[in-house]
């Protein structure tokens, strides 16, 4: 069986042809959500979120309880927005938009939602204290150990 060179050509540049129409699609998908769609989430998902946030007082703005649906709300916009433009979810927009948010408004926070700070003296004291102590008496006992056997032969 011989091959027609003419079919394997014809199915070689259909696949590139494809590959680049899918190619081209992305690109003009990815390059049309940049400005439009920042400048969109700024006008539009964070306006709302600041005025909610402005609402609420600032002594609350880390406690994840009553900033759970302001937080949810400001992701579902994102991504509508994002939907509604044909654009991608998430996106490198999208993280630097909450990185920015999160520099506004938690910078402060911590991971669990309280403000980090030293525990009372009688909390840290015996975390401290034990270690110290152990260390002392087992250096000690090594010590009397190897003194009591220096005699025994």
């Amino acid at each position: 069986m011989a091959l027609d060179c003419a079919s394997v050509t014809s199915k070689h540049l259909t696949v590139w042809f494809v590959i680049v129409v899918c190619a081209a699609y992305h690109l003009v998908s990815v390059t049309a959500c940049g400005a439009v769609y920042e400048h969109t989430i700024d006008d539009f998902c964070l306006t709302k979120f600041q005025m909610d946030m402005e609402a609420l007082d600032q002594s609350l703005w880390c406690s994840w309880e009553d900033t759970l649906e302001l937080y949810g709300e400001l992701t579902n916009c994102t991504y509508v927005i994002a939907v509604k433009m044909d654009c991608f979810w998430p996106n490198r927009l999208v993280d630097e938009f909450f990185i920015r948010v999160h520099r506004l408004y938690f910078k402060n926070c911590s991971l669990s939602g309280r403000l980090l700070q030293d525990p009372p003296n009688r909390i840290l004291g015996p975390f401290i204290l034990v270690p110290v102590l152990v260390t002392l008496l087992m250096t000690a006992l090594v010590v009397w150990r190897s003194k009591r056997s220096e005699g025994i032969v």
